[in-house]
């Protein structure tokens, strides 16, 4: 156990060069919510939810970090800071390192049943601070995904992902009027960008930028540009 323990520590010293020894990594919140979240885990399959979310809240309070005792977690799994979220059915496997403001959201089941609706990481990934990762989806071997991005599909193995990918939606009269939808995201509700909207900002910001164009060559041949309209 003791040379488990120091091969964990030893993982996390080669990822984050901050700490100068042992001990002061054994007070960094991530190691403490990953210990407690193991005991968690260990009541949640023994069926004592309660006693498991108690050591849930316990872990939340002192860390700031929030792991439902359902998640499953692999080995050198390294939180560097807190302020991260992490679902019922995540799966995270080995050598995983998460940044601060990180969650692992889910999806709400349409039909109403609980099911596989939080992300999985694969091993060796690493996400960046303030990202966000929600629904079911699975994020490959070696992947990363940079600060603030927002990820709603797979990530191939070894792949980089960065950006925003939120967008206006309008929501079905039938879902609009129920009074709660849990984690505001349907499954089935697609997460792809509004291509026509796109599109048309790019057609009035070339036009734009053409403009501009005409504008600075009239003012380098000394012509007052003309100003389109009739005036007196």
């Amino acid at each position: 156990m003791f040379d488990r323990l120091t091969s964990y520590l030893d993982s996390i010293h080669a990822r984050d060069p901050a700490p100068h020894s042992r001990w002061e990594i054994l007070l960094y919140p991530g190691v403490w919510a990953l210990g407690l979240h193991r005991v968690a885990h260990w009541l949640y399959d023994a069926k004592l939810f309660l006693l498991a979310r108690m050591v849930n809240h316990f872990s939340r309070f002192l860390t700031a970090i929030d792991i439902h005792p359902g998640a499953t977690i692999g080995r050198n799994f390294f939180i560097d800071h807190g302020f991260t979220v992490i679902g019922e059915t995540a799966r995270i496997g080995d050598n995983v390192t998460i940044y601060q403001c990180v969650t692992l959201g889910g999806t709400n089941p349409t039909n109403g049943k609980k099911g596989k609706r939080h992300p999985t990481l694969c091993d060796n990934v690493i996400i960046g601070s303030g990202a966000q990762i929600i629904g079911p989806i699975t994020v490959g071997e070696r992947a990363r995904v940079g600060a603030n991005a927002v990820v709603t599909d797979d990530v191939p193995e070894g792949a980089t992902m960065i950006g925003l990918k939120a967008r206006s939606t309008l929501v079905p009269a039938d879902q609009w009027l129920r009074e709660f939808i849990p984690y505001g995201t349907p499954c089935d509700d697609p997460c792809e960008p509004n291509r026509d909207g796109i599109e048309k900002l790019e057609a009035e910001l070339a036009a734009l930028r053409a403009e501009v164009a005409a504008l600075r060559d009239a003012q380098s041949d000394g012509v007052h540009p003309k100003r389109s309209g009739t005036g007196h």
